[in-house]
């Protein structure tokens, strides 16, 4: 018959020093470029949002409000630290006309479309 032993978990395990990267969803319509995601345990003020030519980037920091080292952690799943995700967009957008949200822990980026003629004559001379 085998033993299984519980892994104690070290702070570092817990809560790493490294970056952690964000999920994000990316949607396209006929107007728009939209990312989200779902930042829970953040607030507003502790998140950065840059655009740079064809990249968004997010960044923030989730801060873990117990630290109870002494306890036995049977699951930790939850990511806890820095966190950033860098997106490149799939069509040009009009930077300043960007907006962002953030509403019950999801972020909504909404960034609308530069609109481009599909078809552009070309003068013979």
């Amino acid at each position: 018959m085998s033993q299984t032993h519980a892994i104690p978990f070290t702070p570092e395990s817990i809560f790493p020093t490294e970056e952690g990267q964000l999920s994000v969803d990316v949607i396209e319509n006929e107007h728009d470029l939209i990312i989200r995601a779902a930042i829970a345990g953040v607030k507003p003020e502790e998140l950065e949002v840059h655009l740079s030519d064809d990249i968004v980037t997010i960044r923030g920091k989730r801060q873990h409000e117990e630290e109870r080292f002494g306890a036995t952690y049977h699951f930790s799943e939850c990511f806890w630290g820095n966190f950033s995700r860098s997106v490149i967009l799939p069509a040009r957008i009009r930077p300043d006309d960007a907006e962002a949200t953030f509403k019950n822990g999801i972020l909504t980026i909404v960034m609308p479309k530069v609109t481009v003629e599909s078809r552009i004559p070309i003068r013979i001379e």
